[in-house]
């Protein structure tokens, strides 16, 4: 059986070590907590959706920097999984000067969306808005609005109900 003085020297250690961990920890929480996600519903199937999307950005002057097929990936592990796609897209113009005032907010560009299908045919469109990235990685004050101007144009591309 332990001893009192054993016992209050593993409490004190145990004290010790909760103090040392729980800023970090409440800093991860903070970093992870400061990333939100908006999710609309499209008014269109999957692929329509996909469509609209593309057409949309292109038509005011985004590049589609990549379509990563995330069904068509997890197929060729063998897995199955609802149509998924991950659309990255951005401007240089727009986002080069984000990223010279604060080099690591490259981390956020080039911007993304996510578009899912859920049981039933639901498909969401899903991504981080520029409200939510307002002083990630440095960036000044005010930056991040400069991202929000495909915001509407998302919606209005897919006929989009806020979910």
């Amino acid at each position: 059986m332990r001893d009192q003085a054993w016992i209050s020297r593993r409490a004190a250690a145990c004290g010790v070590m909760l103090a040392v961990a729980a800023p970090a920890t409440n800093a991860l929480a903070m970093e992870a907590g400061m990333t939100e996600t908006k999710r609309l519903e499209s008014a269109y199937p999957f692929a329509d959706t996909l469509q609209k999307l593309r057409s949309a950005l292109e038509g005011r002057g985004f590049t589609i920097f990549a379509a990563i097929d995330q069904r068509e990936a997890a197929r060729s592990a063998g897995l199955e999984m609802p149509p998924t796609t991950l659309l990255v897209y951005g401007n240089p113009k727009g986002g080069t000067p984000l990223m010279i005032a604060a080099p690591d907010f490259g981390l956020e560009l080039p911007l993304k969306l996510l578009v899912r299908e859920e049981a039933g045919g639901k498909v969401l469109v899903v991504y981080t808005p520029a409200s939510s990235l307002e002083g990630r990685h440095g960036l000044p004050a005010g930056l991040a609005a400069r991202l929000a101007g495909a915001e509407p144009l998302i919606a209005d591309a897919v006929g989009a109900t806020s979910n």
